[in-house]
């Protein structure tokens, strides 16, 4: 009888080490995004998208635990810290703007855990100093594509340029960036206006854009908002070209700017016109293997460029978890640390915005192959060669 009871009790204790390894074992992501509010039209497919990640990585299983911030700075704060205190995350995704993810860089870094941001800001990941190494991002940098839209400019004449952005990080990261590409451009930037997210109107703002007589202008906004300055640009009989960020490449931002917006010219990451890449474009197969992923899911023409945002943190995630496992396991300091030092070692990773480079000092790792010009065609989307 004592014989049983000690093989049962043995029984018993290794079935809780074994309940024990197998939560150690699991990874945990946490994700934070901009799925309700002014950001929703990109939030919600970055929300769609984290669906569709892997459910195991290097033999764990990975849980997902997906939060909604409303497109409110003080909401995805107060996530992340419920992510990393309660959740004990080994990872962050998120969040969807570039005000939100400059606001959760304190608390990822102060507990050490990686951050992926889908917001597009430079200003996240640079330069990297001791907060900013826990931090890395997949959009494009505003440089990247303000040097893709002055050229265009400068290509097609334009010399005098309007510019009306968002009121908050996202303009200002803007306003800065291109003031650089146009310099170098010989382009003059002859009226700024600024307008904030939920805006109704912006009526005052286009009066003084179009007195200052300029060739086109540049709406440095980001989904369904960004329509709001197109429109009244067309309703006040601006005639002169309009460009707008990567900021707007879904189809909810076609839908709400209607037959105002086309003509439109902007940068995007290849995904937006994956189909019609030239058969060699390095990033043809890839973007478009995101593409059917994400259609054959939630229907044809759904597909978003914020969500490829999104499929590209997941990518660089997963190339790093085999990397980190080798040196600890999931759920410890040890293994976050691990991740960290695993995104940051990433090389020559196809994605579907393009091909991951990242370094000590570069927390992007993309270059001009992660950009294309488009233009909006009846109410579509058209490469520009």
């Amino acid at each position: 009888m004592k014989f049983i009871k000690t093989l049962l009790a043995g029984a018993a204790i290794a079935s809780l080490n074994l309940a024990a390894g197998s939560a150690m074992a699991q990874i945990k992501v946490g994700v934070t995004v901009s799925a309700t509010g002014p950001a929703a039209s990109l939030g919600i497919p970055e929300k769609n998208t984290i669906a569709l990640m892997p459910k195991t990585i290097g033999g764990k299983t990975v849980e997902y635990i997906v939060l909604d911030d409303a497109s409110d700075t003080t909401k995805a704060v107060a996530n992340t810290r419920r992510l990393i205190t309660e959740d004990k995350v080994d990872v962050v995704l998120g969040s969807t703007t570039t005000p939100n993810s400059l606001a959760m860089i304190d608390a990822v870094s102060e507990a050490s855990v990686p951050m992926i941001s889908m917001a597009a800001s430079a200003r996240i990941v640079e330069p990297v100093d001791a907060k900013k190494r826990w931090v890395f991002k997949t959009p494009q940098n505003d440089i990247m594509m303000s040097l893709a839209i002055a050229t265009h400019m400068a290509d097609n004449g334009i010399r005098k340029v309007g510019f009306i952005g968002f009121a908050d990080a996202y303009g200002e990261g803007w306003f800065q960036e291109f003031t650089k590409a146009a310099g170098l451009k010989g382009i003059q930037i002859v009226a700024s206006e600024r307008y904030a997210r939920a805006d109704t109107s912006v009526t005052a703002q286009v009066l003084k854009l179009m007195a200052a007589q300029p060739d086109a202008v540049l709406v440095a906004g980001s989904g369904t908002p960004a329509a709001l300055p197109a429109k009244a640009l067309k309703e006040r009989g601006f005639t002169g070209k309009q460009y707008q960020t990567h900021g707007v490449a879904n189809n909810d931002f076609l839908r709400v700017g209607g037959k105002d917006v086309d003509g439109t010219i902007l940068p995007s990451g290849p995904v937006l016109v994956a189909d019609q890449l030239p058969a060699k474009h390095p990033l043809k197969k890839s973007a478009s293997d995101y593409v059917a992923k994400y259609e054959a899911a939630y229907g044809k023409g759904s597909v978003s460029t914020f969500g490829a945002h999104a499929w590209d943190a997941g990518l660089l995630m997963t190339a790093a978890v085999p990397v980190a496992l080798k040196k600890a396991q999931p759920g410890t300091p040890e293994f976050r640390v691990a991740l960290r030092d695993a995104i940051e070692q990433v090389k020559e990773l196809p994605g579907a915005h393009g091909i991951f480079n990242m370094s000590a000092t570069d927390h992007l790792g993309l270059d001009q192959r992660a950009r294309v010009m488009v233009t909006i065609d009846n109410g579509a989307w058209k490469y520009l060669p």
